[in-house]
């Protein structure tokens, strides 16, 4: 397992309790009080630990290369995913993965940025991060899903829309801003979940949903932590300060309204128990889809119009004339 840096105290522990039980078992001599000992003392470590994360903390856990993707989403929660590949127009993007599946027999559209394990799968996958042509790939699959009347599952986990010469060249910009205007108008419930980072328009680009929930250890920003220091301190160094002001994680959006929930991980990150994940975002798109799917299509449009008029707040302050 991949260790963050703040983790280290933990996987030293860790370590330290497999070499004790490793000397037990070699020389059979009974240690198993010294070993309870040390359990107890690694799970008080990690609760301290992880109970008391930084944004930008979080925002490394969210990029842990072991974290569960899309696709691991949609083996662990979905049955006979079958994908849909193209956008009629130039070529498949890699980056955003999209198909037919089932949610416990309810058939339903799914769909997410997909990064990759390795650096040749990450280069084939752009990162996660996708073209024009993704976009319109994912726009054309959730107009299958209008047209079948098939709810629809989004999962949002990308740095950012590819910015590439080509990407532009070929409209990445337009293909983002005609994603929010035509999302905003399907008419079928649609459920997105930010699984790991969710970058500026690459990810709002196909998070014009009813429901937005976040991963607890997952974040959704206007811009990366080190775009945002580059910008301001012109300096990368800065992102953990940057981190902090952007009010990027979880909480912090749900304090301001801009997501609907957060869904629980595993404790350190759901790379830990993709299963105990996977279980929990099961149950968070569930309930959604259960509570949209008695609407009108007229309502969730309606609905999903006044959700994000509604997001930001003017503040006026009032001066005296001199």
């Amino acid at each position: 397992m991949i260790a963050l840096d703040f983790e280290k105290p933990i996987v030293e522990l860790e370590k330290k309790i497999r070499e004790l039980r490793s000397f037990t078992e070699e020389k059979h001599i009974d240690l198993s009080g010294e070993v309870k000992r040390l359990e107890e003392k690694l799970e008080r470590l990690r609760r301290d630990i992880y109970g008391r994360l930084t944004p930008w903390q979080r925002v490394q856990i969210s990029r842990h290369p072991h974290r569960p993707y899309t696709l691991d989403y949609i083996q662990l929660i979905l049955k006979d995913f079958l994908e849909i590949h193209g956008d009629r127009s130039f070529r498949d993007d890699r980056a955003i993965v999209s198909g037919f599946a089932r949610l416990d027999g309810q058939k339903i559209i799914v769909m997410g940025h997909q990064k990759g394990r390795d650096t040749k799968e990450n280069l084939v996958r752009t990162f996660g991060c996708a073209h024009p042509e993704g976009y319109r790939k994912a726009l054309r699959v959730m107009e299958l899903a209008q047209k079948f009347d098939l709810p629809i599952l989004i999962f949002i986990d990308t740095p950012g829309a590819y910015p590439g010469i080509g990407a532009e060249e070929r409209g990445q910009a337009q293909a983002v801003a005609w994603n929010l205007k035509m999302m905003s108008g399907i008419r079928t419930p649609i459920v997105a979940v930010v699984i790991g980072e969710g970058g500026s328009g690459g990810a709002l680009g196909i998070g014009v949903a009813d429901r937005v929930c976040v991963l607890e250890n997952a974040y959704y920003s206007v811009i990366s932590p080190e775009g945002c220091a580059a910008i301001l301190w012109k300096s990368s160094t800065k992102a953990p300060e940057a981190a902090e002001a952007l009010k990027l994680t979880a909480q912090d959006l749900l304090k301001f309204g801009v997501i609907d929930e957060i869904v629980k991980e595993p404790l350190g990150g759901a790379h830990r128990d993709p299963e105990e994940a996977a279980k929990n975002v099961k149950a968070c798109v569930k309930k959604y889809f259960i509570e949209l799917m008695k609407l009108s299509e007229d309502q969730l449009v309606d609905r999903r119009y006044q959700k994000f008029r509604a997001m930001g707040q003017i503040l006026e302050e009032a001066h005296e004339s001199r």
